[in-house]
């Protein structure tokens, strides 16, 4: 019966030799460009963010996310209490707030 299959030789299979140091050098080159390309300018940006927050004060005049501009008249813990235009009261997040304006900026609009 051997005559109709054929014997399989196996051949010596290569040894793992485990990571070599250029793996390494890739894996870690590509740790620093995610680094530098997306989380660093993301955290810079988170913190710019969190910093115009905490700084808001009666008065302020804001952009929020969504595109209205009004002038702040309360702070609550998480809210803000906003004035779109003429006794027109809006309570929005804090971290809906996208910019803060230079003051005078909605009477010239």
């Amino acid at each position: 019966m051997s005559f109709f299959i054929a014997e399989a030789v196996a051949a010596e299979a290569p040894s793992g030799g485990g990571v070599g140091g250029f793996d390494i050098l890739i894996i870690v080159a590509f740790a620093l460009i995610f680094y530098f390309i997306v989380w660093r300018p993301q955290s810079k940006r988170s913190k710019e963010h969190r910093n115009l927050i905490a700084g808001l004060s009666k008065g302020d005049e804001v952009v929020t996310n969504g595109g209205l501009i009004g002038k702040v008249l309360k702070i609550e813990d998480d809210f803000l209490v906003f004035e779109a235009a003429d006794k027109i009261e809006l309570k929005l997040q804090k971290s809906a707030v996208s910019a803060v304006l230079p003051k005078g900026t909605i009477k010239s609009i």
